[in-house]
């Protein structure tokens, strides 16, 4: 159960990654369109990993991520106001890092961790 939340988390971080990169680079960012409720599926196309997760992720009004769901995991990252975002995430000793893009309600992106990869599609929920 354990791997399988890691892995999960992992491909949540990739998404949440891709904003958190963006954002540390940048000035302080104003309020962005992306605000809200996002429903992320993380894929994993290269490793041993679970084959795919979905996480609620809540994006504040500075563009930052939050873990908006009941699985305890660490998220960090930015969205810049272009969509453009980068992601890190955490659970026990494992972690994995995502890059990609917004745009309107959806989004996707790549993420790695450990010996596993894959993609990310995002989907606004609120």
């Amino acid at each position: 159960m354990k791997t399988a939340f890691v892995r999960c988390a992992v491909g949540a971080l990739a998404v949440v990654s891709i904003g958190a990169a963006v954002a540390a680079s940048a000035p302080a960012i104003a309020k962005t369109s992306f605000d809200g409720t996002w429903s992320v599926v993380v894929v994993t196309e290269k490793g041993d990993c679970d084959r795919a997760y979905r996480y609620p992720i809540r994006i504040n009004d500075d563009g930052s991520l939050i873990n908006a769901g009941s699985t305890s995991f660490d998220i960090s990252g930015k969205v810049s106001p272009n969509g453009k975002l980068v992601v890190r995430l955490s659970y026990g000793g494992k972690s994995a890092t995502g890059q990609g893009r917004l745009s309107g309600a959806s989004g996707t992106g790549q993420w790695a961790g450990g010996a596993c990869a894959g993609t990310w599609t995002a989907e606004r929920r609120g």
